[in-house]
């Protein structure tokens, strides 16, 4: 038996159909991944099953006794409580049974039998254990206030609140926004091992893959269940699309041919063409009734002219916070078009180390040299930039009706509705966006804004999946500068070049650069302490020694000179003009013309052509030098 069964489901706001007929059920043990567009109404569905909210029409059907814990997108907590004391409450109940069954006065002895049978399965005899190690997993601090901590922090709160309590079904609402790779990995092992049963909602593909076993789509109004992760929901939909998109086109065509006839007039109307009338009014009813796709976003982005050839260069650069070292002799060389990936845990210090890549912090020691005519827009994952009582329109262009867009001009209505908003949006209040579309604003308007240096601190957070593979393309093909904080390692690793990481963990204030994305950088990272040698049994370690590392990431900088990386560029120009000639000479000396013009002119030929091979050899042998230092 299912343990929640949703059937025939219906729910509405306004005119648009979130729940249209909707059936759904969740198995035991089942790891379901609720996926869908910003606005299709997946939390609003989450609540309903978690018992929080009512459809407008349908049935839900609960297992008689089924806890579940419902860790909602912006969690609330009382005022004044404690984090150690809001990760408590996960297990409210547990404590509660066993200071009933520890003060056991006038308690009788089938009531006490009752209460250890239910602390057994309650797991109440070490809920202190639990929540000491949720807490230590998550980063908490469990005497540090709620209220003073971010919103991100706060998410880890409600996250370890739900965590302890182990329901029977755990129902999380983007829960991997704000946590770092080794939290999400952490989470995702949880998860994989839970013995109850799961219900979430997230567009990091990465996490999804690891951790579902069956992905249920939301779409149109409508529930399709694909078993599996997400790699093979990806396939199965790509094959789904195309047969819709060819069916509708067949019906769209017959459709057309029906109008067409039925305008005939006479004909149509004859007593034998019944049927056929029949059949064109069910074809139009069909066509009516159909909820077309949603449409895409659509991304392009301003380009405030080319930057310098360096963006910045660093030599040996520290930076001190009194006693704490956040980076430690750190050097490297940013050019432009490069797309830089920083990673590392919450607080390590990103922030600082892109502060001081763009000049807006001075080192303690150390020394930077900026590039050239750098236009910098950021994204800001709080929001910040964001006034909730301004509208959309004054948002993207205060006080005009056009914007600016590289050579287009577009009417700003036109290009909210590139970011999906309709026109009679334009004048909403921002505070009445969703938390996804707060971001597809924030988007909207950083890519409005001439910039060649794009900073991204967490873009990814709320927004759906297909704007996230769209905003991937944007950004590998923009012709700019890109560094990208993010968590989303599929995402990283799809748009950057390479990465800054943090290792602070081998030695204070360490950062290294490596080349690829987090999956390379983990590649080169085992390898590297695989191949670090073994420390001798007879000799004393010392108390900080760290493994040396593998000679693919040893070297502090691993960006060429501005001259190497300018030889670089040059070469597939210089080796494309010496193969255009050889391949004329190479048709000349096959040729009965050239040996008509005397023996000097074809041992010219020969000598140049052997002379061009030899050019392409050494050019090539540089390129790969190049290439891999």
């Amino acid at each position: 038996m299912a343990l929640i069964t949703l059937t025939n489901a219906h729910l509405a706001f306004g005119h648009v159909a979130l729940l249209d007929g909707a059936d759904f059920s969740l198995e035991t043990a089942e790891r379901v991944a609720l996926i869908g567009r910003n606005g299709t109404g997946k939390s609003s569905m989450l609540k309903i099953l978690a018992g929080l909210d009512k459809p407008d029409d349908g049935l839900l059907q609960v297992e008689r006794g089924l806890r579940r814990t419902y860790v909602p997108q912006e969690p609330l907590f009382a005022p004044g409580i404690t984090v150690f004391d809001a990760v408590s409450e996960g297990v409210r109940e547990a404590k509660e049974t066993r200071e009933k069954f520890e003060n056991h006065d006038g308690v009788d002895h089938d009531e006490m039998d009752r209460l250890q049978t239910r602390l057994e399965s309650l797991g109440g005899w070490d809920w202190e254990r639990r929540v000491d190690e949720t807490l230590h997993r998550l980063d908490l601090d469990p005497q540090v206030l709620v209220e003073k901590l971010s919103g991100g922090v706060r998410k880890r709160v409600a996250l370890a609140q739900a965590l302890v309590a182990t329901p029977d079904v755990l129902l999380l609402d983007e829960p991997t926004n704000h946590l770092d790779l080794d939290a999400i990995d952490w989470l995702a092992d949880l998860l994989k091992s839970y013995r109850g049963s799961l219900i979430l909602i997230s567009h990091d593909r990465a996490f999804i893959d690891a951790t579902a076993t069956r992905i249920v789509e939301l779409d149109r109004g409508r529930l399709r269940s694909y078993p599996g992760n997400f790699t093979a929901y990806e396939t199965t939909k790509q094959r789904e699309l195309a047969d819709e998109a060819l069916a509708n086109a067949r019906a769209d065509k017959l459709l057309a041919q029906e109008e067409i006839w039925i305008r005939k007039g006479v004909e149509a109307r004859r007593t034998r063409s019944v049927a056929r009338i029949g059949r064109l009014e069910a074809l139009r009813a069909t066509r009516a009734a159909r909820r077309d796709q949603v449409g895409q976003v659509r991304l392009e982005v301003a380009t405030g002219g080319q930057s310098g050839k360096i963006v910045a260069a660093l030599e040996n650069v520290t930076m001190r916070y009194g006693d704490r070292v956040l980076i430690d002799k750190f050097t490297t060389t940013v050019l432009r078009g490069d797309k830089i990936g920083l990673i590392g845990p919450n607080g390590c210090g990103k922030t600082t180390l892109l502060k001081l890549i763009l000049g807006q912090l001075k080192p303690t020691s150390g020394d930077i040299k900026l590039g050239t005519m750098l236009n910098v827009a950021y994204f800001d994952q709080m929001r910040a930039g964001l006034k909730l009582d301004a509208t959309l329109a004054d948002t993207i262009s205060p006080g005009s009706e056009w914007i600016e867009i590289g050579n287009t001009r577009k009417h700003i209505m036109s290009y909210l509705g590139d970011f999906l908003f309709a026109p009679e949006r334009a004048n909403a209040k921002v505070m009445s966006l969703s938390g996804g579309e707060r971001n597809r604003l924030l988007l909207a308007r950083l890519f409005a804004l001439p910039a060649n240096v794009l900073v991204l601190d967490e873009p990814t957070n709320d927004l759906d999946i297909d704007t996230l593979e769209l905003l991937e393309e944007l950004l590998a093909n923009y012709p700019g500068t890109v560094f990208l904080v993010s968590h989303d390692r599929r995402f990283v690793d799809n748009v950057v070049t390479s990465t800054l990481v943090w290792e602070g963990d081998v030695s204070p204030g360490l950062w290294r650069e490596y080349e690829g994305g987090i999956e390379d950088w983990q590649a080169q990272r085992a390898r590297s302490r695989a191949s670090a040698p073994a420390p001798s049994p007879a000799s004393t370690p010392a108390p900080v020694a760290a493994p040396a590392p593998a000679p693919v990431v040893a070297r502090p900088k691993a960006k060429l000179s501005y001259k190497e990386q300018r030889e670089l560029d040059d070469l597939p120009d210089k080796l494309a003009a010496l193969e255009a000639e050889q391949k004329e000479l190479e048709a000349a000396l096959a040729s009965t013309e050239l040996y008509s013009q005397g023996k000097d002119k074809i041992a010219a030929a020969q000598a140049r052509f052997a002379q061009i091979e030899e050019d392409l050899m050494a050019m090539l042998e540089r390129w790969e030098a190049l290439s891999q230092k």
